[in-house]
């Protein structure tokens, strides 16, 4: 199945076209299955466009098609009036994480001023991002717990294993940690010591993680990038 990158009006005029036609969940299920038979569609549900249905498949990725499936569109169903993306809020809840369910004894943390909110950041130390979000986003983030657990992606970093480790085996995890990636300083520990770092692989894969930084907020919700410092604090304020 493709991705299709369309626009607003692409995505409008698809609906239109589709508007006649009727059907019903389990309907729409098998009428997708049967042009996908190698999918696995985790939910379908009734859009507020009428003959336009979300489906979830392979675990978190929306797509929409018209009753009996002959259309698809991948791409932000928005509403017009609230200016709200519904696609980008549907991701929202599939990515919902269990925060207090996380292994923090695969993490090490950094405690600031009482440290009284908390976030996980799935990081990489080879990852520019993952520097700008420690240089700059995080950087003057005060009254927070911050988790931080080592995601190296060695198809784009091979080095950052290597680095992963070392970092995990120095005394001080999260010193060494801010050194590399604020300061700019080589590290040149032993990186043969025990690690968690396979155990946090398999757990990103299974949270759904294919890129960093990846920030995980105590309320549950789950955002990528590197984003700015203030959209960090709404998130750590919100409940």
């Amino acid at each position: 199945m493709k991705t299709l990158a369309l626009s607003s009006a692409m995505l409008m005029s698809l609906a239109a076209c589709s508007q006649a036609a009727g059907g019903n969940v389990e309907d729409v299920k098998k009428a997708f299955l049967g042009h996908f038979p190698g999918k696995q569609v985790k939910s379908v549900s009734a859009t507020p466009v009428k003959g336009i249905y979300e489906l979830v498949v392979d675990g978190r990725q929306v797509v929409y098609v018209n009753s009996d499936a002959s259309y698809l569109f991948v791409g932000d169903l928005i509403d017009t009036k609230s200016k709200e993306s519904l696609t980008e809020k549907k991701m929202a809840e599939l990515s919902k994480v269990d925060f207090n369910a996380l292994p923090f004894q695969y993490a090490f943390k950094d405690v600031r001023g009482k440290g009284e909110r908390k976030m996980a950041v799935f990081t990489d130390p080879d990852c520019p991002f993952c520097k700008k979000l420690e240089r700059e986003s995080l950087k003057d983030i005060d009254n927070v717990t911050i988790y931080t657990f080592l995601y190296p992606l060695t198809q784009l970093h091979p080095d950052a294993m290597r680095k992963s480790k070392q970092i995990w085996c120095s005394a001080d995890k999260a010193a060494a940690w801010t050194a590399f990636m604020r300061d700019g300083k080589p590290l040149t520990g032993p990186d043969n010591c025990d690690t968690p770092l396979e155990k946090i692989q398999a757990l990103g894969e299974k949270m759904g993680i294919t890129g960093t930084p990846a920030l995980v907020f105590a309320n549950g919700r789950m955002v990528p990038g590197a984003i700015g410092g203030d959209d960090i604090e709404q998130l750590l304020n919100a409940k």
